[in-house]
């Protein structure tokens, strides 16, 4: 076990160490950099920017460094906890990202909620009457939400949300709270806006867990061992709890090491139609302006989450399932 742990945790590292390079090299592809948009948007609005604040700004910046120098300033950076300056906010990462991403956990932690207090009773409904009338229409509301595209299924709520609830879907918060402390009455105020992004993000993840859960599920209930349990005795309820949906429950461990990232990144087209406060849009726009370190620190940071959520599922994975074992080879 020891040994395995080890093993994983230097595949890890090196993973992030590729990772890191990528982003670096992936952000910088594009001609140019942050500064040379920013001084080509202010030419075209009619502006004059003189040569020596230019070079001034690339000196202040780092951005007359070498490409080599530019990445192991940002990297060790990174191991030090210092994300970087945010060129297009004018601030720290941290600051810039600031109340964004507590509202980005919360929103998609009951996103995840969610999807499995959803999907997991319906799933095994599904499968345990198979062909039934509730199997039948189940499965149909999955597929409408599987199809259903996300900002579609965003401006129809926000619609019924403002004509039958009076509730403006526009944010996560009301404006008078932006920027405000943490209160009472502002944590009912991102309660009271939350239901709708969630159940948006959550439709299409919880149609996928369901169908997926149900086939699994149905194909562990066919298998011999179920048929010699039922045929010694075995109350239905303890038979399937002990045995065919435990096995049938790979795929929502597995599915951890999407869920942290998603958990920071969320959705960042529903964010934007909605123009929800989440750290999406953030990501997005600075991906366009070419914000080296907001972009880079950001994308990192998911990297991180996704390289530990794979680590998690596949050690849950090996305790929950013993037909998989953490070691390579044939068993005898």
């Amino acid at each position: 076990m020891f040994t395995y742990l080890g093993r994983r945790l230097l595949t890890m590292v090196l993973t992030l160490v590729v990772i890191s390079v990528l982003v670096f090299i992936i952000i910088q592809l594009p001609p140019g950099d942050y500064l040379s948009s920013y001084i080509s948007e202010l030419q075209s609005q009619g502006e004059q920017v003189a040569q020596e604040k230019i070079d001034f700004l690339r000196r202040q910046y780092g951005l007359d460094l070498p490409l080599y120098q530019q990445y192991l300033v940002w990297v060790f950076g990174l191991l030090q906890g210092d994300f970087g300056y945010s060129f297009a906010h004018g601030q720290p990462v941290t600051d810039v990202v600031g109340d964004r991403l507590l509202l980005t956990v919360v929103l998609n932690f009951s996103t995840i909620l969610f999807i499995y207090v959803v999907s997991f009773p319906i799933g095994v409904y599904s499968a345990t009457r198979q062909y039934s009338w509730g199997d039948y229409g189940l499965t149909f509301l999955g597929l409408i939400g599987l199809a259903t595209p996300n900002f579609l299924l965003a401006l129809i709520l926000m619609y019924l949300a403002n004509v039958w609830f009076g509730t403006s879907i526009g944010t996560l918060i009301d404006p008078e709270y932006i920027n405000e402390p943490w209160s009472f009455a502002k944590a009912m105020s991102v309660l009271s806006h939350l239901w709708i992004p969630v159940i948006v993000i959550g439709t299409s993840g919880t149609a996928a867990m369901i169908r997926r859960l149900r086939a699994n599920l149905l194909d562990e209930l066919q298998k011999q061992y179920v048929v010699t349990g039922r045929a010694k005795g075995l109350p239905e309820g303890r038979l399937l709890l002990k045995y065919p949906l435990r096995m049938a429950l790979n795929p929502f461990i597995s599915d951890i090491g999407n869920l942290l990232p998603s958990v920071v990144s969320g959705s960042v087209i529903v964010s934007a139609v909605m123009s929800l406060q989440t750290t999406g849009p953030i990501l997005l726009s600075a991906l366009q302006s070419q914000d080296f370190y907001l972009a880079g620190s950001f994308l990192m940071f998911l990297a991180v989450l996704t390289v530990l959520g794979m680590f998690l599922s596949d050690v849950l994975l090996a305790m929950l399932d013993p037909r998989i074992r953490l070691s390579g080879g044939q068993s005898r």
